[in-house]
């Protein structure tokens, strides 16, 4: 029968470990640079020798104003993707529309919309617009 051993670490082991934990290294590799067996050890030493949790904690102080206007943002956000979301829709919408009437009226709009444009606007040119 074999005894489970049971390791102690020093007090400023554990500082150490907290002080790099809070400039940002991960517990996982902590674990491994000092060979520390549970995942809990590591983060019950952060509550008792740590900054109170500085690391994981963010505070944000705004006014009053700013909160409404980031609020404010955030719904222009939704709406302008939900407007975008609209377009794109509509986009692909007209385009199989003239990709079916290139297919059964046999014409390639994109080849001839330019020549015809030109006629059209040449052929109002040329009408009285029955204003004098």
């Amino acid at each position: 029968m074999t005894k489970e051993q049971i390791k102690r670490y020093s007090q400023a082991l554990k500082q150490q470990v907290v002080r790099e934990h809070e400039e940002g290294a991960s517990i996982y590799a902590l674990k491994q640079k000092y060979g520390i067996g549970g995942h809990n050890t590591i983060k019950r030493w952060v509550q008792q020798y740590g900054r109170a949790g500085y690391r994981s904690e963010v505070v944000m102080i705004q006014t009053e104003a700013d909160q409404l206007e980031v609020k404010a943002m955030k719904q222009r956000i939704v709406e302008l993707e939900q407007a975008l979301a609209s377009s794109t829709l509509e986009v692909r919408m007209l385009r199989s529309v003239v990709e079916v009437a290139e297919k059964s009226l046999g014409i390639d709009f994109k080849k001839t919309s330019a020549a015809s444009d030109q006629a059209y606007r040449s052929q109002q040119r040329s009408e009285p617009t029955g204003f004098q």
